[in-house]
């Protein structure tokens, strides 16, 4: 083989590698659902915050949604249930009590007229017929004084890879320009997903902290731990 030919050769190669590459990339990007480890802890890389800002002195709300406090069953009976010291309480309720516990935030439970189902795969499927239809559930009940709060923690399960719909409701209810929000909650394996993308994009005036806290539902009942060590990272 002569050498201009050979240089020829190894061209080639090395055009069709990176071909191969770029394709390799392509099928691990955002088209593609990846599930990631089940951990309690996620620092998410969804927005340009990149300093943790002072949290001394503001006035802390904690809002969240839970099914179990918006069916007409007793929350007992409720799949979105766990048990934490003797007492069943919602999951997403849960992790906000231990984050209140740690920061003396005043707790906001988002209050629809929907009435989801107790029953784990018939919440599941409904859902995922919110998120087909794009429904706006209405919220029945309102933050009093928000101009008086600075930060805002956001509690929610993960359902089907984004927030229930009634968070975009609640989204849309608020104008939380010059806040901040830190995003906290409950999963199956797929952690936050795209959400603290979505948080930030509906809420484009407001500060969006990318460390937000999620944890497996099945380690809700032991994480108060996980959650004093990710607000003590937050300098809380």
């Amino acid at each position: 083989m002569n050498l201009n030919r050979k240089n020829k050769y190894f061209a080639f190669i090395l055009a069709a590698f990176m071909a191969v590459s770029l394709t390799a990339c392509g099928k691990n990007g955002n088209s593609v659902q990846q599930t990631p480890p089940v951990s309690s802890q996620s620092v998410e890389s969804a927005g340009n915050q990149t300093e943790t800002p002072d949290f001394s002195d503001g006035k802390i709300l904690i809002a969240y949604f839970t099914a179990d406090e918006n069916t007409e069953v007793d929350a007992i009976t409720s799949a979105s249930v766990t048990r934490v010291n003797g007492i069943q309480k919602g999951r997403v309720r849960a992790v906000a009590d231990m984050i209140a516990e740690e920061t003396g935030g005043n707790l906001f439970s988002i209050q629809t007229s929907v009435q989801y189902p107790a029953d784990g795969g018939a919440l599941i499927d409904h859902a995922a017929q919110e998120q087909d239809d794009s429904v706006r559930p209405e919220l029945t009940n309102h933050i009093e004084n928000l101009e008086d709060y600075d930060i805002i923690f956001v509690g929610f399960p993960n359902w089907w890879y984004d927030m229930p719909m009634v968070l975009y409701s609640f989204f849309d209810g608020y104008d939380f320009s010059g806040k901040t929000i830190i995003s906290f909650n409950v999963h199956n394996g797929s952690r936050f997903s795209s959400t603290i993308d979505t948080i930030q994009e509906l809420e484009s005036n407001a500060t969006v902290i990318t460390d937000g806290f999620t944890v497996s539902e099945r380690n809700v009942a032991d994480a108060a731990g996980d959650v004093a060590d990710w607000l003590d990272g937050l300098e809380f």
